[in-house]
């Protein structure tokens, strides 16, 4: 996509980082399968090592089907660059190991996915890493945990399991007056339904395992940086103002200014401790994106349905799925998912965890898994699975209480879908 006209996100989704081979003529992105590339001369190889020309040195750092994938979610994003990876949970240590010293602290909504949760709250600290979570449906509370040593705030615009949508506005405006970068992990909504960029997002992480690969196939996570924010500010971020010893003292933010982070990422945190994504990972991962708004239409569509026959089922408590009318988050929705507030949401059924257990035991279509995303249809019980290790006053926090099921709202026929979790309830 070399010209600067404004394409569709459509075309985006297929044509943006895929180019014909330019040795074979192939159309698609062929996977590269190797570890290692051969220098043009002993300079060449050089100037790769120490970061003085772009090219492929070693998979770990960069591969071409890998870049084609990171080019892909960068555009769709609208961010300036991206970086991929082995999963989710790797972006977001990438993430935060970019940033963060050890003694540093960041603030999180608290309405997240049970193993960020975990991975902030309890992973982290071994790092030296505080963090601090929080209610985020008042942006005043992330203002008010804000410490002299904060260095982010993170959330998840659509929040996984609870079906919260944050007002993504009003939290980058308190980022900003902190002079810190928000973080939002876009995995729930993906870059067709929400831009969290375009409401003063400065960084996006993914598991591309998810809505982006699509079809339950491929590991990987994504980081994309906007590109806009001033690492400058304060002295607040002296891994990207001050001289890197690993690269003779070169600064990432002085020698790549709007693409220093994610630079600092790959050169960094993928070369020291590796977790890099596969070819193949992110070869299926661009074969999904090329269909994913099709598939988000359709995910929306079936949710909405299946989100109004449990609002009205006997043996369901409640149902928080911001398309219904009745939602709280109604209103914010429209506003950052004007396509419709993606497909994984949450119910209460009535009769508490056991009869939650039950419900899940006894479908047909949905899959019981630890998944979301998938062309099929998912169902889990958080308090048992996802969000196990946290308490049940926790668990309650985060949205996934013992009477919760979540589910991930697939591609099949919605009469089936219907039929199938009529069937469950009446057991």
């Amino acid at each position: 996509m070399s010209d600067e006209r404004k394409y569709g996100p459509e075309t985006l989704a297929i044509h943006a980082g895929a180019k014909p081979d330019p040795v074979t003529g192939s159309r698609n992105m062929p996977i590269h399968q190797t570890t290692s590339y051969v220098f043009e001369s002993a300079d060449h190889a050089a100037d790769l090592f120490n970061l003085q020309t772009f090219g492929f040195l070693y998979s770990r750092l960069t591969n071409p089907t890998v870049a084609a994938l990171e080019e892909k979610v960068a555009t769709l994003e609208n961010g300036r660059a991206a970086v991929c990876c082995g999963s989710g949970h790797a972006a977001q240590f990438l993430a935060f190991f970019t940033l963060l010293s050890p003694g540093d602290h960041f603030v999180a909504s608290r309405n997240l996915y049970g193993g960020s949760l975990t991975q902030f709250g309890v992973s982290f600290k071994r790092l030296g890493w505080d963090c601090t979570f929080v209610d985020p449906t008042d942006p005043a509370n992330f203002k008010e945990a804000i410490k002299e040593n904060t260095k982010a705030l993170f959330i998840e615009p659509l929040a996984n399991p609870g079906g919260i949508v944050l007002d993504l506005e009003a939290i980058a405006a308190v980022a900003k007056d902190a002079g810190i970068p928000l973080i939002a992990d876009n995995t729930m909504a993906t870059p067709y339904l929400c831009q969290p960029m375009e409401w003063g997002v400065d960084i996006i992480t993914h598991s591309t395992t998810k809505f982006l690969s699509g079809h339950g196939t491929s590991m990987g996570g994504a980081l994309i940086e906007s590109g806009k924010f001033d690492w400058t500010q304060g002295g607040r971020f002296p891994t990207m103002t001050e001289p890197d010893d690993a690269y003779h003292g070169l600064t990432f933010y002085e020698t790549f200014g709007d693409f220093g982070y994610t630079m600092k990422a790959r050169t960094v945190g993928l070369r020291d401790f590796g977790p890099a994504m596969s070819p193949t990972n992110a070869f299926y991962t661009i074969t999904g994106i090329e269909t994913l708004p099709i598939r988000m239409d359709r995910h929306v569509e079936n949710a909405q349905k299946v989100a109004e026959f449990l609002d009205q089922h006997p043996a369901v408590a409640w149902v928080s799925y911001a398309g219904l009318k009745n939602s709280p988050y109604r209103d914010l929705a429209q506003k950052y998912l004007p396509k419709g507030p993606g497909s994984v949401f949450t119910f209460g059924v009535k009769g508490g965890y056991e009869a939650g257990v039950k419900v899940v035991e006894g479908v047909n279509l949905f899959s019981h898994l630890a998944n979301i995303g998938d062309t099929r249809s998912l169902v889990i019980h958080p308090a048992s699975t996802t969000h196990r290790q946290l308490s049940e006053e926790q668990q309650v926090e985060a949205g996934a209480g013992p009477d919760v099921i979540r589910l991930s709202v697939g591609l099949e026929t919605a009469d089936d879908l219907l039929r199938d979790l009529d069937e469950a309830l009446s057991k």
